[in-house]
């Protein structure tokens, strides 16, 4: 059973791409931020800010996520919730992070416009390599630990095309 869900939500980091080499695989990753809006004595204020690791392993997806959004821009995901658990080398105990494998990510329209441009259709995508070989360990501020070296940091990504309005 996949628990595939939709998520609304503010990209809170820049987007970390890594490709291979000559672009056979591409792999991109941000964070999100959903904050609801909840009425409290009369008044709205915000809730409190749920935080999701996005991982996009669909080649397409994620030269195109890379290309479209940016830090600060109001997303809508679909994809399905996994669980990435490990150990910490030097305590032993184990970890854990909930993280979106996303399928489907685009600017909400809710809150704005966006123009869409069709991308050619290239060779057949082969699956991005195991996120192990990334490394992964929690961010810095969960658990102790340091960031690790596929994490996402506040940095927009240095090559960009302009979005239209």
């Amino acid at each position: 059973m996949d628990a595939t869900i939709t998520v609304t939500g503010n990209v809170g980091s820049g987007v970390d791409l890594r490709t291979g080499p000559n672009n056979e695989w591409a792999y991109a990753a941000f964070r999100l931020a959903s904050t609801p809006r909840v009425l409290r004595q009369g008044h709205w204020r915000d809730g409190d800010t749920t935080w999701l690791n996005i991982n996009c392993r669909n080649r397409s997806l994620a030269l195109n996520v890379h290309a479209s959004i940016a830090k600060g821009d109001p997303v809508m995901v679909t994809g399905r919730l996994t669980t990435w658990t490990w150990i910490k080398k030097d305590t032993g105990e184990v970890q854990e992070r909930i993280v979106l494998e996303a399928v489907s990510v685009g600017h909400d329209l809710g809150r704005g416009t966006t123009t869409f441009q069709r991308t050619e259709r290239a060779l057949p995508e082969p699956p991005a390599p195991d996120p192990s070989v990334f490394d992964m360990e929690p961010p810095e501020g969960e658990s102790g630990e340091t960031e690790p070296d596929g994490a996402m940091d506040a940095t927009e990504p240095a090559a960009r095309e302009p979005k239209a309005a």
